[in-house]
C-alpha cells in the first residue's frame, strides 16, 4: 500500500507546492481535487483541460515521483435540477483521469431529497450505468465515498445513497466500486472492521479519516443529531485523534489484498486555517498510519 492523501484540504494552494511538500513529507500519492471552476478546489483544472494541462500535472508527480491515485469531485450526481451538470463534469474528471494514467475518479452517488430512497436507486441506476460504460471504455474506475452528506437533505437525513454495506451492495451491480472511509461508519453504529472485510475485493481506493465521538452529546441530541441537521454529537479528525481502531482497520484491508492507496482526508478543524496548520493535520496523519501502510 501507499500513503498519500486529498490535495482539496489545501484550496489555495498550488499542485505543484503541494506535491513537492508531499514527496519531502514522505508520502507516496495524491488524491487531486478537480472541482470546476470558480470552486478553488480545482488542482487539475479539469474544465479547462488540454495537452498543456495533462504536461504540467503530469510534469509535477513525474518530477517528485509520486503516485496520481485519483481524481476527486464530490457531488450530488442525482441533484434534481444540478445533476446533469454534474454528470458532464464527472465525465470530464474521467477523460482527465485517462489522459493522466490515473486509475480511479471518486464522486458520490447523491441523493434526490424529495424522493423515497426506492425511487433514488432506481433513478441513480440510469445515471450510473452510462457513466460507469463511459468510464470503463477508458481505463478508469468511478470510486464511490460512504460519507452520509447529511447537508444535502433537509431534514440531515443521508443524502449520499452510499452509506451502508446493503447499498455497497447494490452499488457494486452497477459497476461502481467503493472508495471506503470508515469515519462514516463509526456515527451509524457500524463497526468499519467488519464492514469492510467482506468487500475488500470491490475497495478501489480508501479515504483515512477519524471520528471524535463528543462525550455526552448523544444524550442530548440522540442518533440523528440536532435540529439543524448538524452533526452535534461527533466531529471529524486526522487519524489518530479519534475512536478508530487503524491497525485494525488497514490489518482488515491487507487481508483481503487490498494494495492500494490509503489517502488522508483532512477535515480536522481543529488544525484548519491556514496552510501550516492543516500540514501539521497531515503529519499527525501521517505518523498514525505510516507503518500500518508499509508494514
Amino acid at each position: 500500500m501507499k500513503l498519500g492523501f486529498l490535495t482539496a484540504c489545501l484550496p489555495g494552494d498550488d499542485l505543484a507546492d503541494i506535491a513537492r511538500w508531499a514527496a519531502d513529507q514522505g508520502f507516496e500519492a495524491l488524491e487531486v481535487a478537480g472541482w470546476p471552476s470558480p470552486d478553488d478546489r480545482n488542482h487539475i483544472r479539469v474544465d479547462t483541460f488540454d495537452q498543456a494541462e495533462q504536461e504540467r500535472v503530469g510534469r509535477i508527480f513525474a518530477e517528485t515521483g509520486l503516485t496520481l491515485s485519483s481524481i476527486a469531485y464530490y457531488e450530488n450526481n442525482l441533484h434534481p435540477q444540478a445533476g446533469a451538470q454534474v454528470n458532464a463534469h464527472l465525465r470530464r474528471c474521467v477523460d482527465a483521469a485517462a489522459a493522466l494514467g490515473c486509475p480511479t475518479v471518486g464522486t458520490f452517488v447523491g441523493r434526490d431529497p424529495g424522493l423515497p430512497v426506492r425511487d433514488n436507486l432506481e433513478r441513480a441506476a440510469g445515471v450510473f450505468k452510462p457513466l460507469v460504460g463511459y468510464a470503463r471504455d477508458r481505463g478508469v474506475e468511478i470510486v464511490i465515498e460512504n460519507c452520509l452528506m447529511k447537508g444535502w437533505h433537509p431534514d440531515g437525513y443521508p443524502g449520499n445513497l452510499a452509506y451502508s454495506p446493503e447499498l455497497w451492495e447494490w452499488m457494486f451491480t452497477l459497476g461502481l466500486k467503493l472508495n471506503y472511509d470508515p469515519s462514516h461508519l463509526v456515527p451509524l453504529g457500524i463497526d468499519p472492521v467488519a464492514a469492510a472485510m467482506p468487500y475488500v475485493s470491490e475497495i478501489a481506493h480508501v479515504q483515512a479519516k477519524d471520528t471524535e465521538i463528543l462525550p455526552g452529546a448523544v444524550n442530548r441530541f440522540g442518533f440523528y443529531g440536532p435540529i439543524n441537521g448538524e452533526k452535534g454529537w461527533y466531529r471529524f479528525r486526522v487519524p489518530g485523534l479519534g475512536q478508530i481502531d487503524w491497525p485494525m482497520v488497514i490489518g482488515a484491508l491487507r487481508a483481503g489484498g487490498y494494495d492500494g492507496v490509503v489517502s488522508v482526508e483532512h477535515e480536522d478543524h481543529v488544525h484548519s486555517g491556514s496552510t501550516e496548520r492543516v500540514q501539521t493535520g497531515l503529519g499527525i496523519a501521517y505518523g498514525t498510519l505510516r507503518h500500518l501502510v508499509r508494514g
